[in-house]
């Protein structure tokens, strides 16, 4: 219960004679009851502070609106639904708890159903949300390349693609800025006075990879430092891939890399177990950054991977926000990428002496 709410109110609240209106709602939030109404039923244009606060007096004194009373007023059926390709929930399920956590309050339940890159299960799972009458559609996968556009849908259905991109320009996009994530990273080992700095890489064919060399280039040229030749290497998204790409980078090379920055927390594990078995020391001789903080792979790492963190929780409850304004009728297209987070390690970091 909050503190500012009338004691009168807060006593009936919870009595079996009165049951909290929206009147009560609106009252203790100083609100109008029409601004209350669009906060609890997610419509209108609104500050997001003040959804919030009707949100949470809601909440605090027992509020439950009247499901019949309000069907006669709206004809939204209060679900969301999520269509993903990610069948092992890497990259989807920190952007579902996102979502969850923003349309909870709201009363929005969620569809979720995976199609695994099939693109008949993907129709067939499409149609059935469909038939439940969602509100709006996510749309993620485990990778944030461009992939056609989910369809055909009802006019005016809201949809976003989140860690994942559309063919329709017109499509609303949510990413991460893998360019300033990779750019982050190369200015860390830069920081720490590496001026040899190799990229070891996924296969160039996706978005992330030219994403995320761009920035490795961008954060060389700003220090004034030329990318070296043979210092950027592509392969699979692996361990193994790690450590063949150590065996190349350090093979009869009189100036080896003193720092790598390494495309995924796969990749960078890999490079440091091979690192290892040179006899080379991780970060004293070789500092190693990798991406997308997987705290399976980065803090397994010996010793502990840096590596740079998409905020995909992030990521979610921004497309969940958005989502829910473009089912009140605004208005969104194209990308929207979104800034990433440096998480140091001992990879990178030495150890202070205690």
């Amino acid at each position: 219960m909050t503190d500012d709410q009338p004691k009168s109110i807060t006593a009936a609240a919870g009595s079996e004679h009165h049951r909290p209106t929206i009147r009560d709602v609106a009252r203790l939030a100083g609100v109008s009851v029409g601004t209350a109404s669009k906060a609890l039923n997610a419509n209108g244009k609104l500050k997001q502070e003040t959804r919030d606060r009707v949100m949470t007096v809601a909440r605090d004194i027992g509020y439950r609106p009247n499901d019949m009373a309000q069907s006669l007023h709206r004809t939204r059926s209060m679900t969301v639904g999520i269509l993903s390709t990610d069948a092992f929930g890497r990259f989807t399920l920190p952007i579902f708890q996102a979502l969850e956590e923003e349309f909870a309050d709201r009363g929005i339940a969620i569809f979720m159903c995976n199609a695994t890159d099939d693109p008949a299960r993907e129709r067939q799972h499409l149609d059935q949300l469909l038939g439940k009458r969602i509100d709006g559609l996510v749309v993620t996968g485990r990778r944030a390349d461009k992939r056609p556009s989910v369809g055909p849908l009802p006019p005016n259905l809201p949809v976003i693609y989140v860690y994942a991109q559309s063919d329709d320009p017109e499509a609303v996009a949510l990413l991460p800025d893998d360019e300033g994530g990779a750019r982050l990273a190369t200015a860390h080992l830069i920081a720490l006075g590496r001026t040899r700095i190799a990229h070891i890489s996924g296969p160039e064919r996706f978005d992330a990879v030219q994403q995320r060399r761009r920035g490795y280039q961008s954060a060389l040229a700003a220090a004034g430092l030329a990318e070296m030749p043979d210092f950027f290497v592509s392969g699979p998204w692996s361990e193994a891939w790690g450590r063949e790409a150590v065996e190349q980078l350090y093979d009869g090379r009189a100036a080896p890399p003193d720092a790598l920055f390494c495309g995924n927390d796969q990749i960078g594990r890999g490079a440091i177990d091979a690192l290892r078995e040179r006899g080379v020391s991780v970060p004293d001789q070789v500092a190693v950054i990798g991406f997308d903080n997987w705290a399976v792979m980065a803090e397994a790492a010996r010793p502990p991977l840096s590596s740079i963190d998409m905020n995909l929780n992030a990521l979610g409850h921004e497309a969940g926000r958005l989502l829910i304004n473009m089912i009140s009728g605004e208005k969104a297209h194209g990308i929207r990428r979104l800034p990433c987070t440096l998480v140091p390690r001992r990879s990178t970091i030495k150890e202070s002496p205690r």
